[in-house]
């Protein structure tokens, strides 16, 4: 059997490691973070600098109605076409790591074929997708979500953001309310690198996480209403303390995942107060919840805690509490020969390799419901991530590329 065209190659990781550098300016803030937040003027301006890039390579171009770029080099037998790709917003006070490296380790390797003069079988293509974040409009994956067909561009477009804009006119205003229509062209398959965005690669000294699936995500609002009254001349038993109430759910949610244990995680990650002032009892606090878990009957089971834990902090306080959810998507699993491909390449490369569920979601979940579809990780140093502090091994960062080069060029060669 001959040995492949792409034999010997392996990606330029000096070109990515400045293009991520380069990415990071845009929207910089103190500490080597980034803030991107999705279609915001810093996402535009990331947007039209990877997009110079994709032209730079001659790349077949197309932007959706929800805003997703995708661009794609041509196979020379065509058919549904290799994707891979992830994000480019960011959090507020993100890293320069968490998406970018998916979408410009994806560019990278088209461009390594490129120079080289190596075609591929099936067309290969890299995409970003809008605002998987969700800081600003939720859920988050939305991009994605509507690229896969689970929710319309229509209702994306009508979303209010957190600061009271419409996602569609953000969209339009940015320049990126694109004419391709959505769902999207279903890809051959789907894989997305990223960072691990946790503690376990770095722990074990592994080099390469196998993704198996992503956990399922519960995400709650709550609005508890109290009473607004005198610290000082209000006596405890006759207060009905918001503040109270939102720090009793934040012990709970803690206590809840350590009694599940396994993959279960819950965080309390906003709380608002009013009148927040030193002196006065709250009468309203605004939370959120987010619960997680691997597998579906265990998270449907921890919500079911927390909403009779709920009914009966709101009877014992005299508080109501009002709940919405903000995004409730199931845990997915990956294909199992995308993720053997990526064990197998993986272990080919001489790296160590380990088989793990990813605890964030990403857009590979939205696009497992078209295509097989699966992840590749790289280890996080102290899996410290939606942070200015983030930051992966530049060792790391061109292994886990290589290892997507292989495993997205085996893919393209498939009838």
């Amino acid at each position: 059997m001959s040995a492949p065209p792409w034999e010997g190659l392996a990606i330029n990781g000096e070109r990515l490691l400045r293009r991520l550098r380069e990415l990071g300016q845009i929207g910089a803030i103190d500490n080597g973070g980034c803030a991107r937040v999705a279609l915001t003027d810093a996402d535009r301006a990331g947007r039209d600098l990877v997009l110079l890039w994709m032209r730079d390579l001659g790349l077949d171009i197309t932007i959706d109605t929800i805003g997703n770029v995708v661009a794609t080099r041509p196979g020379h037998r065509g058919g549904a076409p290799v994707l891979c790709g992830s994000h480019i917003d960011t959090v507020a006070t993100g890293g320069i790591y968490d998406g970018n490296y998916g979408v410009l380790a994806g560019l990278e390797v088209i461009e390594t074929l490129i120079d080289a003069g190596v075609s591929t079988a099936r067309p290969l293509a890299v995409a970003f997708f809008t605002n998987e974040e969700g800081v600003r409009f939720a859920p988050d994956m939305m991009g994605s979500l509507v690229y896969a067909g689970g929710l319309t561009a229509e209702v994306a477009h009508d979303v209010v953001g957190a600061d009271g804009a419409r996602l569609g006119d953000e969209l339009a205003r940015i320049g990126y309310l694109g004419p391709t229509p959505c769902p999207g062209v279903v890809p051959h398959a789907y894989v997305e690198l990223h960072i691990e965005q946790g503690p376990i690669l770095e722990r074990t000294t592994t080099a390469i996480g196998a993704v198996t699936g992503v956990q399922g995500i519960s995400w709650q609002e709550l609005t508890i209403t109290g009473q607004s009254n005198h610290a000082g001349t209000t006596p405890m038993a006759f207060r009905h303390d918001a503040a109270y109430a939102a720090a009793a759910v934040t012990t709970f949610v803690r206590q809840l995942a350590q009694d599940i244990g396994g993959h279960q995680v819950a965080t309390v990650g906003q709380i608002d107060l009013h009148p927040n002032l030193v002196n006065v009892v709250a009468a309203r606090a605004t939370m959120t919840v987010d619960l997680r878990n691997t597998d579906e009957g265990i998270l449907q089971s921890a919500e079911a805690r927390l909403f009779s834990f709920l009914d009966e902090l709101a009877s014992e306080e005299g508080v109501t509490i009002d709940r919405r959810t903000l995004v409730r998507f199931e845990p997915v699993d990956f294909d199992p020969r995308v993720i053997d491909l990526v064990e197998r390449v993986a272990t080919d490369l001489g790296h160590t390799v380990a088989r793990m569920p990813s605890g964030a979601g990403h857009d590979a979940q939205m696009l497992a419901r078209v295509c097989p579809a699966g992840m590749v990780f790289v280890p996080s140093v102290k899996g410290i991530s939606h942070n200015p502090a983030e930051f992966s091994h530049p060792t790391d960062l061109v292994a886990g590329a290589d290892v997507l080069f292989r495993v997205l060029l085996t893919l393209a060669e498939e009838a």
